[in-house]
């Protein structure tokens, strides 16, 4: 009988703490059960949706994908840029890029019709 007390008590404690961790204002051990269920089909989208985020963000900004030559010339770069696929953050990517690499965009043509293509003049700060 001692023993299964105690199982009783820890399996208790465990359907407590089952339902602080998720949120759960139920009474019975079902209840409890069927809100974690949701709890943790909230947590599965949302892990998808953040994938999805940072997904996207990485390829914006994959740096495989472009193909980019510099060349130095007397006191300024030239930068050509070509990519197979023109997507809308792909331009704020690369003036963002610049920015962080201290280089000024002096000239620019960027191509932005099925492929995205930018040829720029650029100096350092």
């Amino acid at each position: 009988m001692v023993s299964r007390n105690k199982s009783d008590s820890s399996m208790r404690d465990k359907f407590q703490l089952l339902r602080s961790v998720t949120n759960s204002h139920a009474e019975s051990e079902t209840s409890i059960i069927a809100d974690a269920s949701k709890y943790i089909k909230n947590l599965k989208k949302k892990v998808e949706e953040i994938n999805n985020v940072t997904t996207s963000e990485q390829y914006f900004c994959d740096p495989t994908d472009p193909m980019v030559t510099v060349e130095t010339l007397e006191n300024e770069f030239l930068i050509n840029i070509t990519s197979r696929k023109n997507d809308g953050g792909m331009l704020v990517c690369l003036l963002e890029a610049f920015e962080d690499l201290g280089l000024d965009v002096v000239e620019a043509r960027v191509s932005c019709t099925d492929s995205f293509s930018m040829h720029a003049v650029g100096s350092s700060n």
